[in-house]
């Protein structure tokens, strides 16, 4: 079969198996809900049951149904998180639009998706405020999540500085005002095993708590590389009256994450490719990794009338990793260069927003009014050292110490990031029309030093402001169809300097989009179809500098474009769906890498997800059946377009029974048909995707 009809089957399946399901139904089907509750007043951070969110907070900041917000915004619910069994975030969003979910193949160290061909590295927010990153990244525990939702697109307007991709906000487990929980134990294959439990009382009518802990001990493909994670997570909820609500979200989290160390690309093809995706050129002796990080914060929400409210969200991160990891250099034969990466870095970050929001009517026009500032703190300090390491046979490897020397290159910072931004929206509704505006105003100050042992030491004292806005306009049809149009801007300071010890412009980025959603009538769904058009100046990349070590250039200007399908559908019958298409198209416009394509921006990526459970009453009582395959097609992995990946297909796969009504064994398989395939290569070698894993959970629930 040859990939353009595999792909066409594929995004055809994504459509089709929606309205497959629909028209199977009768008509008194249609209207026959079930259990499932539908609450168009529901917090954005609420619960949902099912794969189908109605609203989201992460594109407006005031909970606008996803019909009414004129950007693409994709939800993943926590329901959908449990039937995958995802235990990172990129297992969270392997079936999202516009998103390359693991570019770099198996690295438990980074989340790193793609937006729209752009790295999301440091577009990732907890509870709305963001999370920012240098070498090392916080990897937060899934378990943890009550929804991720993406915001496609540049979003300063909102949140200041980030990406024009635009933001992955990851949404904590909130307490609730009933009493409910769940514990569990889970192995798995590569060897893991797992313990978890989530528990919520309602030690009031005004108070209630929320205790989930997760402990997990995990290998992967490569023998004796494991990564241990302890997640321990506190919320509460205090409700004094009717008009405040205050709530308190704590995390900790200690985990040793290793990375493979790579294959030399020019032994791809030469060897055996399962064998090489299970080969570790490092060396467990020398291998370190203990990362902690501790987030606190508050939420509190206070209406001042009818109208208005005032609502205000502050979190403190602290976080550390200490890390020696191995990278390869190439090869002669089967014999392996290899070189250790050092480590050590701290950094704490505070994030204030601030927000006044109300409701006025001018003649016919209703305005949804929102007043915000924000403020953000970013305190980095860092070092990272290259060292030699002994040679290694792929035939006959040998561990048990590599021989580190002392690091031939150093480079640290301690800076300090400060931002200040003040930003206004209006969304206006007048009949069937809606429209929004915004605009917004940011600061930002970066001081302190970096250093290399080439360059020296270099002192850091730059400062940036920036305006950003965006406009959008929706017709919004009785029947529950809404065509948009939108253009947004984005600027980001980029933190720390070369290794020369020059700092970076700012990038800027902008978009028009132009779409449809659809939220039907008569079955409970959500589907929607976006072109865009987004271009970005002052791009940074990873390159290599003159002495062969890694380094950051800003690289130009970029343009990508393409069209995103996606559609999500929970079904009387027992079906929950999702399918999504994407089309995307990068270009580097002008710049040292002119005419080249962005990394890991695949032309065609597409993926269906069905799950079924049996009715009550049957012969089948409680099992629930599940499978997904997802479609990443052909795409570069470094910005010198030297390294052109192949296009692959995965198939997942799920079943779980319930034996009482709180009891329930459940078993995921992902990559069920073991593809060994080659996710990333770049100057430091090449790196495989996951093969097939096997999770098993026995689950108890209250």
């Amino acid at each position: 079969m040859t990939r353009s009809l595999r792909l066409s089957l594929l995004a055809g399946a994504s459509l089709a198996a929606l309205a497959q399901a629909v028209s199977a139904q009768s008509t008194a089907d249609l209207y026959d809900l079930g259990t499932i509750v539908v609450d168009g007043d529901a917090a954005p951070s609420d619960p949902v049951p099912g794969y189908v969110a109605r609203n989201a907070q992460t594109a407006t900041k005031t909970g606008t149904s996803l019909l009414e917000t004129q950007q693409s915004v994709s939800v993943v619910t926590g329901e959908q998180i449990e039937d995958q069994a995802a235990t990172s975030l990129g297992d969270t969003l392997g079936y999202t639009a516009g998103i390359t979910a693991q570019p770099f193949g198996t690295d438990p160290r980074f989340d790193a998706p793609t937006i729209r061909g752009f790295n999301g590295g440091n577009a990732q927010y907890l509870n709305g405020l963001r999370l920012l990153r240098e070498q090392g990244a916080p990897s937060f525990e899934v378990y943890s999540l009550e929804r991720v939702e993406v915001l496609k697109g540049p979003a300063s307007v909102l949140y200041g500085a980030g990406i024009p991709g635009g933001v992955i906000n990851q949404i904590q487990k909130r307490a609730q005002l009933l009493d409910f929980g769940e514990a569990g134990i889970g192995v798995g294959d590569p060897k893991a095993t797992e313990a978890f439990v989530d528990m919520n009382r309602a030690l009031s009518d005004s108070f209630s708590a929320r205790v989930t802990a997760v402990t997990r001990d995990s290998e992967e493909e490569i023998e004796d590389l494991t990564n241990t994670r302890g997640y321990l997570g506190v919320a509460t909820r205090w409700t004094p009256s009717d008009a405040t609500t205050l709530q308190f979200l704590g995390s900790w989290q200690r985990d040793s994450p290793i990375t493979p160390a790579g294959i030399p690309e020019t032994m791809i093809g030469e060897e055996d490719d399962e064998d090489l995706r299970e080969f570790y050129a490092g060396d467990p002796s020398d291998d370190e990794s203990d990362r902690e990080m501790l987030n606190l914060g508050f939420e509190l929400d206070h209406e001042i009338n009818p109208d208005w409210t005032l609502e205000t969200n502050f979190r403190h991160q602290s976080f550390d990793w200490d890390y020696t990891g191995f990278y390869v250099n190439g090869a002669v034969g089967d014999t392996i260069s290899r070189g250790a990466n050092i480590t050590s870095e701290e950094s704490i970050t505070n994030n204030l927003d601030l927000r006044l929001t109300g409701h006025a009517v001018t003649g016919a026009v209703d305005h949804a009014l929102l007043f915000g500032m924000d403020l953000r703190r970013y305190e980095i300090r860092q070092s990272t050292g290259f060292a030699y390491a002994d040679d290694i046979s792929f035939s006959d490897p040998s561990y048990g110490g590599a021989n580190l020397t002392a690091p031939w290159y150093v480079e640290s910072e301690d800076t300090q990031l400060d931002q200040i931004g003040i930003y206004v929206q209006d969304e206006m509704s007048f009949g069937n029309w809606r429209a929004s505006l915004a605009l917004r105003h940011d600061w930002t100050e970066q001081t302190g030093t970096s250093y290399t042992n080439f360059a020296g030491t270099s002192d850091i004292d730059q400062s940036d402001e920036a305006t950003t806005g965006r406009a959008g306009l929706s017709y919004v049809t009785d029947s529950g169809v809404a065509t948009y149009l939108s253009y947004t801007t984005s600027f980001d300071p980029v933190i720390g300097a070369n290794n020369a010890g020059e700092t970076f412009d700012p990038t800027e980025g902008e978009q028009w989009e132009a779409g449809v959603k659809w939220e039907p009538l008569s079955f409970d769904g959500f589907l929607s179809a976006a072109v865009y058009d987004l271009t970005q100046r002052n791009l940074t990349a990873g390159v290599t500098d003159s002495n062969g070590v890694g380094d950051t250039a800003q690289i130009g200007e970029v343009r990508s474009y393409g069209l995103e399908l996606e559609g999500s559908a929970d079904l009387a019958g027992g079906w929950n769906i999702r399918g999504q298409y994407s089309w995307n198209e990068t270009e580097v416009i002008d710049g040292d890498n002119e005419g080249n394509e962005l990394p890991n921006a695949p032309h065609h990526n597409a993926s269906l997800w069905a799950n079924y459970s049996f009715a009550s009453g049957t012969a089948l009582d409680g099992l629930r059946l599940g499978g997904g395959v997802r479609y990443i097609g052909e795409r570069y992995s470094d910005p010198g377009n030297q390294y052109e990946m192949d296009d692959v297909t995965l198939v997942d796969l799920q079943a779980a029974y319930a034996f009482t009504e709180d009891a329930e064994l459940s078993v995921n398989v992902s990559n069920l048909t073991d593809e060994a395939y080659v996710a990333n290569c770049g100057s430091f070698g090449c790196y495989y995707g996951d093969g097939r894993t096997v999770q098993a959970r026995m689950t108890y629930k209250w």
